[in-house]
Parts: structure tokens; C-alpha cells; sequence
């Protein structure tokens, strides 16, 4: 009777967890690259791509009887980043020595803070499926990068480049409080947009400068344990870390639901593969033996300075959208969009200047102009139409010098050759045709090949009326005044 309760039990606790509902818990760890010329204790330059070792001095190799002195514009750029999202400043903080071995440090430890980070209990806002939601950040703090490996494919050698080394971070942890991978997509986009507002990285995942390690767990809906998390490395775009998310949730209720337990561990993603595997046990912080590095003093934060930096700080990605939208007029989709990066909010504000319908400038931009950009590549301040010429195509088609369908042409010609639109058009001969006189013999001349869709258009058919619209279009080679040709056309084909 015993054995029979046992075997009752365990498949209705089988078919319990079977029909459970999970809830993913992520938490992410950024690393934004600040934007300093030199080095975080040291006066070495940080310029990317430099030949290797060529950036290095004793005191970023770690040679014994060297001291670090802090840069100054290191506390303020993360400064900039605390205010940007609401943390509170701690009055003093500290530098630790975070102690672990690897051969990209030559020290033997990373520099960073511990238990007393410069900012601390920030959030950000961001906006899901059109859904606003609050991310907390539990912790900004500074610290030191590492050096860079490089393996041989060909033979059992590595190689160290340490211009990397002493390369000034800035360490963003987010509560975990993000529910979905596109949550987390749009968080660190988010983030990404702010450091660039702020001017203190340029948020290039390509070559590292901004960066995440994911931390995700899965449990049952509605209850408030966390579950056993793992942590996702190698992670270097939103796309990749979205696909490594929904991967990991999907492989840890697989394992749970199996009967077996997840184990915490750091996991590689495999973007070719499109799969997370098991690098090594995940470490916690007493394995790192934090302390106080005593080289360096406490950092006590002038509070008339602070102040300073707040006055500075620039209108910011989610004030700068609600200014669009109450300004403009814009929806928040397209406000959205042209405030997710400074310098397209600034081209969009620029071309106003010259043409000032918000809605259809957002139109061009969003359209044409991102499309071309995107296809070749570039970002914004890398665009072959500058917003004064794409101001001045707008205004040719407003006035009815050219129709919309010639501007797209007019547009795809500008950002060959460079040519401002209004020599474009006198070269190619693509004024508007507005004159009446002119459309009206082109559409006799239509109407005159087209008797039976005449006479069918006049017993009732009249969605003909773009077939018609069509063809004066196509004897006009585009030139004549759509508005025109509509308002004629029908006249002619309802009066005879």
C-alpha cells in the first residue's frame, strides 16, 4: 500500500510540474568603455586598435613600486552616468582589489570597488510592446579592464596584448528585475543611448567598448524564490544577447522539467551554433578575497563639482522623446525612434530649421534616409544627404516643383553624386508638370487608348480610376501633378 501511495504521488507531482508556468529572472552586468584619452591610474593613451603592447607603461603591467593615481575625468564621466539614471551618490567610496588569476592581468587583480561603489539604487525606464516598465540598478562602480588574449589556431600558443589593461570601465548591475528577453534587448539600448547623450563611451559592441554578462534563472509564476541562475558570457550585440536569453530559458525548463536540477555556472554563447555552453563554475564574490586597495585613498566627491556636472548634464534620450511628442507633435513610435541616438534627434531638429512639417520630415528620415544608412552600414553623421538638402527636397515637393514618386529619385541621386536636389532637378528635367492645358491632352490622349475601361469606369467600375491614374502617370514620365491629374480625370471620365 505504501509503495502504490509513493508511485500516486510522484506522477501527480510529475504532471504538477508539467503543467507549471515559468517566469524567466534576468539581471544584467554592462561594461561601458569611458571615453578618456588616458588610462584610469595611469597616463597611457586608450585609442583602439594601436599595435599591441604599444600602450603600456609600469604601472598598468604591474611592475613592482609603482603607484596608481586616479583620473579625474574617470569619477566624472561616471558621475554623469549616476545622475543620468537617478542613483544615489555615495558621499565616499572605495577602491578594492578584486583577486583572481588569469594572463591578461598582469597585477594579479583587477582594481575595482566592492563595498562602497561611487552610486548605487538608480533605475532606468524602458518601453516593451508598448508597456513602460522601471529596471532598478543596484550598483555603478569603476574599475580597471583586463588585457586582451589572442589564440593560435594553428598552435598551442597564446598571446597577450595589454593596451587594453588599465582601459577606465564603468560596471552598470540592474536589479533583477527584467522578465523577457526583449526586456533585456530594450534595457540595454537603452543604456547604450544614454552613455552616447552623455558623451562618455560610443557604445561600440563590435570592438567591446560596450558590453554585457547576463545573469538568468527561471521559476514557477507568482512565486518570490529566485531559481539557481547562470551567467551568460560573450555576449556582443542585443541580438545575440536576446537569442542566448530565450535559449537558456527555454534549456533550463526543459532540465526541470526532466525532473533534473539547473547548475549554476558560467555559460558561453555560441552565436554560429546559436547555443550557450558550459565554461566553468560560476564564481561568488568570496572567491574573489575583495579588500581595500591600499595604494589608493577613499574617494571623497566635492559636492559644489557634483553640482556642476548635474547643471552639464544634456537633455537626456526619454525627455528629449516626450519633447518631440509635445513639441512636434510626433507619436511616440517615430519620437521613439529619432531620440534613440543623439546625433539622428539633432539631424532631424536640424532639418526642421529649413522645412518645418515634423511629420513628414519623420516620414523621410525614418524611411528613406535609415533605410539608405542601414544598407550601407553608416550611422547618421555618416549620411551623404545632409539635413539642410533633404530640408530643400522637401520643400520642391511641397510646392509642387516635383511629385513624391520623382523625389524618391531625386533622394537615391543626392546620396550619389551629392548634388543638392534643385540641381538635380533642372539637370534631368523633372519639374512637376502642373499646367492644366498639358495634363488635360495627356489624359485625352489616355482616355482615347482606353475606350473600354472608359466606358466600363462610367457603368460603375469605378476602381479604374487608378488604372487611369496610371497611365497619364506613365505618358507623363511621372512630371505631371498627381493632385492635378486625379481632379481632371475625374471631371472628364464623369462628364464625357
Amino acid at each position: 500500500m505504501g509503495v502504490l501511495a509513493v508511485k500516486i504521488c510522484s506522477v501527480t507531482c510529475f504532471k504538477t510540474i508539467k503543467a507549471m508556468e515559468f517566469e524567466p529572472v534576468i539581471g544584467l552586468e554592462v561594461h561601458a568603455q569611458l571615453k578618456t584619452e588616458t588610462k584610469i591610474f595611469c597616463g597611457c593613451s586608450t585609442k583602439f586598435g594601436a599595435p599591441p603592447n604599444t600602450h603600456t607603461c609600469p604601472v598598468c603591467l604591474g611592475m613592482p613600486g609603482v603607484l596608481p593615481v586616479l583620473n579625474k575625468k574617470v569619477v566624472e564621466y561616471t558621475l554623469r552616468m549616476a545622475m543620468a539614471t537617478r542613483c544615489e551618490i555615495l558621499g565616499e567610496s572605495r577602491f578594492a582589489r578584486k583577486n583572481y588569476f588569469y594572463p591578461d592581468l598582469p597585477k594579479g587583480y583587477q582594481i575595482s570597488q566592492y563595498e562602497l561603489p561611487i552610486a548605487q539604487h538608480g533605475f532606468v525606464e524602458i518601453e516593451v510592446n508598448g508597456n513602460h516598465q522601471r529596471i532598478g540598478i543596484t550598483r555603478i562602480h569603476m574599475e580597471e579592464d583586463a588585457g586582451k588574449l589572442g589564440h593560435d589556431p594553428d598552435r598551442p600558443v597564446s598571446m597577450i596584448d595589454f593596451n587594453r589593461t588599465g582601459v577606465p570601465l564603468i560596471e552598470i548591475v540592474s536589479e533583477p528585475d527584467i522578465r523577457s528577453p526583449e526586456a533585456a534587448g530594450a534595457y540595454l539600448r537603452q543604456l547604450r543611448s544614454i552613455v552616447r547623450y552623455l558623451g562618455i563611451c560610443d557604445g561600440n559592441l563590435e570592438e567591446g567598448s560596450f558590453r554585457c554578462d547576463a545573469n538568468v534563472s527561471i521559476r514557477p509564476k507568482n512565486e518570490n524564490a529566485f531559481g539557481t541562475r547562470t551567467e551568460l558570457k560573450n555576449l556582443n550585440s542585443f541580438k545575440h544577447v536576446e537569442k542566448a536569453l530565450q535559449y537558456e530559458i527555454n534549456r533550463q525548463r526543459e532540465i526541470i522539467l526532466d525532473g533534473g536540477a539547473v547548475a549554476q555556472e558560467t555559460r558561453l554563447w555560441d552565436p554560429d551554433k546559436n547555443v550557450t555552453t558550459s565554461m566553468r563554475s560560476k564564481e561568488e564574490a568570496h572567491d574573489y578575497r575583495y579588500f581595500p586597495d591600499p595604494d589608493l585613498l577613499p574617494l571623497v566627491v566635492d559636492k559644489d563639482w557634483m553640482e556642476a556636472i548635474r547643471k552639464s548634464l544634456p537633455e537626456l534620450p526619454d525627455e528629449k522623446k516626450k519633447r518631440f511628442i509635445a513639441q512636434y507633435g510626433l507619436p511616440s513610435y517615430d519620437a521613439g525612434i529619432l531620440t534613440s541616438d543623439r546625433e539622428l534627434a539633432q539631424y532631424f531638429e536640424n532639418c526642421l530649421e529649413g522645412f518645418n512639417q515634423p511629420k513628414p520630415v519623420s516620414n523621410w528620415i525614418m524611411g528613406s534616409l535609415l533605410g539608405l544608412l542601414n544598407a550601407a552600414g553608416k550611422s547618421i553623421d555618416q549620411s551623404p544627404i545632409s539635413a539642410a538638402d533633404l530640408a530643400r527636397l522637401l520643400k520642391l515637393v511641397d510646392d509642387g516643383t516635383i511629385s513624391g514618386k520623382i523625389a524618391k529619385a531625386v533622394f537615391d541621386e543626392m546620396a550619389k553624386s551629392g548634388k543638392p536636389p534643385r540641381q538635380i532637378v533642372e539637370e534631368k528635367g523633372l519639374v512637376q508638370i502642373s499646367d492644366s492645358k498639358a495634363i488635360e491632352d495627356i489624359i485625352a490622349k489616355v482616355l482615347a487608348a482606353s475606350p473600354a475601361e472608359v466606358e466600363a469606369y462610367r457603368n460603375g467600375k469605378t476602381k479604374l480610376m487608378g488604372f487611369f491614374v496610371g497611365q497619364v502617370m506613365k505618358e507623363s514620365r511621372g512630371k505631371a501633378n498627381p493632385a492635378m491629374v486625379n481632379e481632371i480625370l475625374r471631371k472628364k471620365l464623369e462628364t464625357g
